[in-house]
């Protein structure tokens, strides 16, 4: 299916959205949030798995303010500065986006074939997006992978009213043992909010094809998505 345009929330224009309809053209949606590299291949291909489980999967690009249709990948030093580059132009932009992703959310529950019932997944810094959707949408459930400077905003998390899981790298660079520690004693008394701990992996070990993938991590982590979608979710 070609990319869908979406009306951001702020009514100021509209942005591009990749969507991978399941074979059956009915099912559950689930919001993909992109890491720092855009709506990429790798983002694709996520959506067009979650498909191919039943759901309608859709990845906004929130990116859109900034430079629309940014695909790059995690192979060239080139790629990872500019990627950089888009993230801190990103950030005074954080909550203007998940705005986008509540208007994402409601696009997907207009949609011809969906059944109401949506959820949100990210990486890296959609991971950080996933924490900020469960705690500023209605997303019906929520995963973050490895999500960074969630530490700072955890205060967020008495908003939060529908599950959410997130998956720690314990030798994450990007989230220090001790951010990591501070992020499990804030959000272990809520009962709607599940952490999972991932040892000897890095930052991205879910990232198919990237330099710190670890496929048995990775698939216990997707498998505990894929519980939580199910459960939530449907079908």
């Amino acid at each position: 299916m070609p990319d869908i345009s979406i009306q951001a929330a702020d009514g100021s224009s509209s942005f591009s959205a990749y969507c991978a309809m399941p074979e059956s053209g009915a099912g559950p949606g689930i919001v993909v949030l992109q890491e720092i590299f855009g709506v990429n291949q790798v983002i694709r291909d996520l959506c067009d798995g979650f498909a191919e489980n039943g759901y309608i999967a859709v990845a906004p690009d929130l990116f859109w303010r900034i430079e629309p249709g940014v695909q790059l990948t995690d192979k060239s030093q080139s790629d990872w500065d500019r990627a950089f580059e888009l993230m801190n132009a990103f950030l005074p932009d954080f909550e203007k986006s998940v705005g986008d992703i509540g208007a994402t959310i409601a696009h997907l529950r207009g949609l011809g074939g969906c059944t109401g019932n949506v959820g949100a997944v990210g990486y890296c810094l959609g991971g950080s997006l996933a924490y900020a959707t469960a705690c500023f949408t209605d997303a019906d459930a929520c995963a973050g992978y490895y999500p960074v400077q969630i530490e700072d905003s955890l205060e967020m998390a008495t908003k939060i009213r529908n599950p959410l899981i997130l998956h720690l790298a314990e030798l994450d660079g990007f989230c220090s043992p001790e951010s990591q520690a501070t992020i499990k004693t804030a959000l272990g008394g809520n009962a709607q909010i599940t952490v999972h701990s991932y040892p000897d992996v890095d930052h991205a070990f879910a990232r198919v094809g990237g330099d710190n993938f670890n496929a048995a991590a990775a698939q216990i982590a997707n498998s505990r998505t894929a519980e939580l979608f199910l459960k939530n979710l449907g079908p």
